[in-house]
């Protein structure tokens, strides 16, 4: 059984190349139209259809199967967290940054505001070692190599599920294979009534900092096999807030009430998705998503120069097309297929930059194209087998002097396993990775070619007992970005790509006695990562320009706990309960004599956690969550001078549901950082103090 690509292209003479992956390469950079061909060689599944196995096979009725959130992450044989709709709900989150803030192991670097850039690094890997997948494709940017999670709100989004090491699920593209953690983002997907062919939802948001948020989703379906949805919002906010600026140790020295600078932003979003059911074994998706934002950077709130540093703006894009094709070719063969293509554009300007011109400017443009296959075969007794190949061509374009204008072609091709039982789940994966490297001026990066192996195990050992232990290992490596190798100031064409090595153990239980205390769920983790050549980024004098620091090798200890309960103390009457924590030692073993070594990294905390709280009544929803972190250091040093208090952030929310005119009303009222608690999540990037936010939307 092989899975190839095939590309077929005219160029009206001949041509010789020495590997296949010139020939695309060749193809895409003479903008010759080039077909995948994402052929499986069916030679196999039609000796099913036409052998042994065809004697045995009958079509049975289609039976829905559901199973609880939680029961998925108790189960799993690697860390899972999942946030469904209704968590979501209660996390007092207006973005998705917002959202994963409360899960166990992750940071979000948050530079402050609503227009504020965001990333998440799960386990202290990273950034760049966090794979945000969007509806089951990769959202990619290779020229920084991270995704600003401020850009998505929580209006379209149904679930949110972080897998540390590796998701279970072996049926999905290579892309999601070649990362230390996955986010996956699931979008809303209609669900119509036999009566009921259109659905609706308007909403509106709106609160401090001159926040306006409308939004609008559509849903209709077109006959029996296809159905469409459309969703889109707008976001306006001026985002000012006060601050207290501290000349010194803050209680200490003395301070000023300030107002934050250039925080306004402006953005708009739009998507729409086209299911087809066009037969019992056959789906189809194709997706259209568009998002345009204008933001102020708001600079460091540097002492008696605030204005000045606090100029700066940035547009940015993001458009492309995806589609997916599944198909049941048998009862024990499936086959999809991925096709995307992205482009985005983005402007920076600085008009207090200190040159000839009297400001600084730069337009970047990136593209890609991307097309997957993956094969799945079910052998029987709990066993399955999935093999999946990937092809991402990527550039990046740029009106700065001397620019490289780099190019790189990258292939993964990976063969998993995966047995499942009742008292046994136990997966393993081999990634194959070939990075190609090239620029129209300058000097290129390396080419390289790595094997990366996977595996992960889950044991029940009592039948009558929901205790499961788990443990796993996985060894992946991340190319250097394009601003890495590149960038003008600081590329390095020289840099070594960054490997890691995981190592987790952990164990899980749950408990459904019903009555008063209707479930209880418990996980624990601990785990070790190896890093050599760690590329860490930080800012500069602005959240857009970043100084690249290789710390060479970096060793991370770590634990992270999560409970969750249910109880009901009346019989209408539901209180959920949830808290996380997490202990990280992540400590610089670069240079023996050097003045870091063995000191925790810059901006991570030994602890943390968060908690929630949601009590639901027949009139009212009300709902509190907790954010705390312990210290941290700005720099690799962890002297006194360089360290950052810690910190906490609680908010309350209230909401009431009632039914309207044949639809659903819901109002909800949000008092966040109830404390006003004058914090920082990175140094001189001061966040709001206490603000409020209302909400109204109408479901019908």
């Amino acid at each position: 059984m092989g899975i190839f690509f095939l590309p077929v292209f005219y160029t009206g003479k001949e041509v010789v190349f020495r590997y296949p992956i010139e020939i695309i390469l060749f193809a895409m950079k003479k903008s010759i139209g080039i077909i995948f061909l994402f052929l499986p060689l069916l030679s196999v599944a039609q000796a099913d259809a036409s052998g042994v196995l065809t004697d045995s096979i009958h079509r049975l009725q289609e039976v829905e199967i559901r199973e609880e959130v939680r029961n998925r992450e108790i189960r799993s044989s690697a860390p899972l967290q999942v946030l469904n709709r209704e968590k979501l709900d209660r996390l007092n989150a207006l973005q998705l940054s917002d959202a994963v803030k409360f899960l166990s192991g992750v940071s979000v670097k948050d530079y402050g505001g609503i227009g504020g850039l965001k990333t998440v690094s799960v386990r202290s890997l990273g950034a760049n070692h966090t794979a945000i997948s969007y509806d089951g494709i990769r959202l990619t940017d290779n020229q920084t190599g991270q995704i600003d999670l401020g850009r998505f709100s929580l209006d379209n989004v149904n679930l949110v599920a972080l897998s540390g090491g590796q998701s279970d699920n072996i049926f999905r593209p290579a892309q999601l294979f070649a990362a230390a953690s996955t986010l996956d983002i699931q979008s809303k997907r209609p669900e119509f009534s036999a009566e009921k062919a259109t659905l609706a939802k308007v909403s509106f948001k709106t609160g401090s900092f001159g926040l306006l948020n409308p939004s609008l989703y559509l849903a209709q379906r077109l006959g029996k096999s296809f159905s469409i949805s459309l969703s889109s919002e707008y976001l306006n906010a001026h985002g000012k807030y006060p601050y207290i600026l501290d000349y010194g140790f803050a209680g200490k020295d003395s301070s000023s009430l300030e107002m934050r600078q250039n925080t306004d932003v402006r953005n708009f979003r739009i998507e729409s998705t086209l299911f087809g059911k066009l037969s019992e074994t056959d789906n189809l998706e194709a997706a259209f998503y568009y998002y345009a934002s204008e933001r102020g950077l708001p600079g460091p709130t540097v002492f008696y120069n605030i204005d000045n540093f606090s100029s700066q703006r940035l547009w940015d894009k993001s458009i492309f097309f995806r589609g997916r094709y599944q198909k049941e070719l048998s009862q024990r063969w499936a086959w999809q297929s991925h096709l995307k293509y992205q482009l985005s554009p983005l402007r920076y300007l600085d008009p207090s930059s200190l040159n000839e011109k009297g400001k600084e400017e730069s337009n970047y443009l990136q593209q890609e194209y991307y097309a997957s296959t993956v094969l799945l075969f079910r052998a029987g007794r709990g066993f399955s087998f999935a093999a999946a190949s990937d092809l991402t061509f990527a550039k990046l374009e740029a009106d700065s002097y001397n620019f490289v204008y780099p190019e790189r072609l990258t292939w993964l091709a990976v063969v998993a396993a995966k047995y499942n039982s009742e008292m046994l789940l136990a997966t393993a994966s081999l990634l194959n990775t070939v990075v190609r490297e090239a620029v129209q001026s300058g000097s290129a990066g390396k080419d390289y070619h790595r094997l990366s192996p996977y595996a992960s195990l889950a044991l029940k050992p009592f039948s009558e007992i929901e205790l499961r232990f788990r443990a796993f290992y996985k060894q992946i490596f991340r190319m250097p970005t394009f601003n890495d190798l590149y960038y003008m100031r600081i590329g390095n064409p020289k840099l070594l790509p960054e490997q890691t090595e995981q190592f987790n153990i952990g164990l899980s239980y749950s408990l459904n006695p019903g009555g008063f205390l209707s479930s209880l769920s418990f996980t624990a983790d601990a785990y070790h990562n190896r890093v050599h050549d760690k590329i860490v980024a930080v800012p500069r004098k602005d959240i857009f320009v970043w100084t690249m620091l290789n710390f060479g090798k970096v060793d991370v200890k770590g634990l992270d706990l999560t409970i969750e309960t249910l109880i009901r103390p009346a019989r209408k009457l539901k209180l959920a309960l949830s808290y996380t924590h997490s202990y990280q030692r992540v400590l610089n073993q670069s240079n023996p004599g050097g003045l870091d070594y063995g000191h925790q990294l810059p901006y991570t905390p030994r602890v943390s956690g968060s908690g929630r709280a949601a009590l639901k009544t027949p009139w009212v929803e009300l709902a509190y969550t907790l954010l705390w972190s312990g210290h941290r250091y700005i720099i690799g040093q962890n002297y006194t001078l360089n360290r950052l208090e810690g910190y906490s952030d609680q908010s309350l929310s209230l909401a009431r549901s009632f039914s309207l005119a044949g639809g659903i009303i819901n109002l909800s009222a949000e008092l966040l950082n109830l404390a006003d608690e004058n914090y920082v999540v990175v140094k001189y990037f001061p966040m709001p103090g206490r603000s409020g936010r209302l909400s109204l939307s109408y479901r019908f």
